[in-house]
């Protein structure tokens, strides 16, 4: 565990595992956010997102790394600003193990015909808790 997740209080890793859905907000071309609710796990201090290759997220990502992720509930806010990175050709097996886990889902098969399934692999730079930057 890095500095960072160590920091965190039990229940916040806690959330970090069992929580379903987590929002994704991307900076579009113009500048605009993109915020969508997505699918992740967090494996070894990393946040990891499953997409498909043409979605306006990993667009937006190839054009402007920095995203931030907020865990649904604004009683007890858990927010993350880091720097995400697509990966193509390498799905770590830990992680692939893990949304099967958490989902039952194969982040690894395309969702339609001929689509590129790619990772956003997220590694935080700041956590933002209860109103506290860290």
């Amino acid at each position: 565990m890095d500095d960072l997740t160590s920091e965190l209080e039990p229940a916040v890793r806690t959330r970090l595992a069992e929580e379903r859905n987590v929002w994704l907000c991307t900076v579009r071309p113009d500048g605009s956010a993109h915020v969508t609710p997505v699918w992740f796990v967090y494996e070894a201090s990393t946040w990891w997102i499953g997409t498909e290759h043409g979605s306006v997220k990993a667009r937006n990502v190839r054009t402007e790394p920095r995203v931030s992720l907020a865990l649904e509930d604004g009683r007890s806010p858990v927010v993350a600003e880091g720097e995400a990175t697509l990966v193509r050709d390498r799905f770590p097996p830990e992680v692939v193990a893990a949304f099967e886990a958490k989902y039952g889902w194969d982040v690894t098969a395309p969702t339609r015909p001929g689509a590129e399934r790619v990772l956003l692999e997220v590694r935080v730079r700041r956590w933002l808790l209860a109103g506290t930057a860290r």
